[in-house]
């Protein structure tokens, strides 16, 4: 019969073909032969070798399902957390609520200055297209929407 150092480095052999590491491998022929040991002070034994070999190859099986239980939860670890973007319901009341409440301000301007203001901010248009299109200069135009846009400032913030 093989002595016990051979049968130890067959069954480190045989569990690394099992895919574990090296070290893990060494507590798992540790923990196999603490276990055939114990065994064996109670029945009699006919393959010492046969029986750790085979208890080390369960055990190995064994701690291949834990790395891959644990593998999964490291993945899921892994998965960066994503903000939601999308306000809050009270966020949502107060944009609403400014928003009927900058209509009303939109509302009190004169027509002229209103219709300047929105072709500026909500079209686009320079100040010199729209002197050109309401027959007035730049400067006027510069400075009627400066005045509608604080009126309209402070008529949201006043609230």
């Amino acid at each position: 019969m093989e002595n016990l150092r051979d049968i130890l480095a067959k069954a480190r052999r045989v569990v690394l073909r099992k895919g574990i590491s090296p070290q893990d491998a060494e507590d798992i022929v540790q923990s196999a032969y603490t276990r055939v040991h114990a065994f064996e002070q109670r029945e009699i034994v006919r393959s010492q070798e046969a029986l750790l070999i085979t208890a080390a190859v369960r055990l190995a099986y064994d701690e291949r399902r834990r790395q891959d239980r644990a593998a999964m939860f490291e993945k899921v670890d892994e998965v960066p957390s994503v903000a939601d973007d999308a306000p809050l319901p009270d966020e949502i009341l107060r944009a609403q609520q400014r928003t009927a409440r900058l209509k009303e301000g939109l509302d009190r301007l004169p027509e002229r200055t209103r219709r300047i203001l929105l072709s500026r901010r909500l079209d686009g248009l320079t100040y010199k297209q729209i002197a050109q299109i309401e027959g007035s200069t730049e400067a006027a135009i510069e400075k009627q929407v400066a005045r509608a846009t604080l009126e309209l400032m402070n008529w949201v913030n006043g609230w």
